[in-house]
């Protein structure tokens, strides 16, 4: 069963705080419902939002690229991330991602309907009533 507390995230806190740092980005680490580790960018060097519209479009993918660039706010899939990032994004978020997951664990079985994480990554661009900003 998925399992995240403060403990365990205060443990992880420096290396994502090194990621983030390292890419020039702000953000905060949360934990959400006792299973989901969150970290959210707030503000950064990088543009995610153009990048992320750059890719869906060169994939002839348009979902949720209008809102995303309306709202300047994505909640990005971590197991989509090659898909709907490039570069300079696509390195940060990879780099953040690895910092959440570092001694995670995943032994599930989808044949079997059998779910066994150590707990769940959530990794938001901005929030739904503040936007990610661009400083660079």
């Amino acid at each position: 069963m998925a399992y995240m507390d403060s403990t365990k995230k205060a443990a992880l806190a420096p290396a994502i705080k090194a990621a983030l740092k390292k890419f020039g980005l702000k953000g905060s680490i949360s934990v959400r419902h006792y299973s989901t580790l969150v970290v959210t960018i707030t503000s950064g060097e990088i543009d995610f939002i153009s990048n992320f519209a750059d890719c869906a479009r060169a994939a002839n993918r348009e979902c949720g690229v209008e809102t995303a660039v309306r709202d300047k706010h994505i909640q990005v899939n971590p197991y989509w991330l090659e898909t709907s990032f490039s570069d300079r994004a696509l390195e940060a978020l990879e780099a953040i991602k690895a910092a959440m997951s570092k001694g995670n664990h995943d032994r599930s079985d989808i044949q079997t309907d059998y779910f066994d994480v150590g707990w769940h990554i959530s990794i938001n661009i901005g929030k739904w009533d503040k936007p990610y900003v661009v400083t660079g």
